[in-house]
Formats: C-alpha cells, structure tokens, sequence
C-alpha cells in the first residue's frame, strides 16, 4: 500500500532577507523554521533542504541496509548513519556523503 507525507513551507519575503517556516503535516513533529542564510551560511538554529534531504538519506538508507542485513541472514543491532548533504549557492546541491557504522553480529 503506497503511503503519502506532507509537509508545507510558509515563505515570506524575498529570497537575501526573507524567512520561511517549514511545518511537517503527516508526524505532527511541529514546525522548523528556515532562510536563505541558515542554507547558504551558518544554521544558527534554523534548518535548511539540504538538512531535511541528509535527514531523509540517513534514515532510508539505515532501513533500506537492515532489512538487506537481516535477508542475508545477519540482521544488525545497531546502524549509525551520517549523510552529509553539501550545497553550493549558484550550483545547488553538489554532493551527498554517507557515513554507516554498525554492530552485525556473526
């Protein structure tokens, strides 16, 4: 059965000085905010795309490499995985790390 997640972002302002909030409708996690500088600078508390796509990376791929674990017969204890997301301004997202280190018994 196919499944949908929502969210929405709420931008106001221009793109150098304005803000936005991105609020996450489906899991009722509340709301983040975000801004350009917080995506091209520093986060200073704020969130960016890049850190909901290295979020959405790190987590599939953790349930993505368990379940291949555990078909193989060595299902894992415990998977830490780490994605780096890196964007440049002007060019966009320029490259995408995952780090994993885990317990797999046998």
């Amino acid at each position: 059965m196919a499944t949908t997640r929502s969210a929405h972002t709420v931008w106001e302002g221009n793109l150098l000085e304005g803000n936005g909030v991105v609020t996450f409708d489906s899991s009722g996690i509340g709301q983040q905010p975000v801004s350009w500088p917080s995506r091209a600078e520093q986060a200073n508390g704020k969130t960016s795309p890049e850190e909901l796509i290295a979020a959405a990376h790190s987590s599939c791929f953790s349930m993505a490499l368990s379940h291949g674990l555990t078909g193989a017969g060595t299902p894992p204890t415990k998977l830490i995985t780490s994605a780096d997301v890196t964007f440049q301004p002007g060019e966009g997202i320029t490259g995408i790390h995952l780090t994993v280190e885990g317990t797999v018994p046998g």
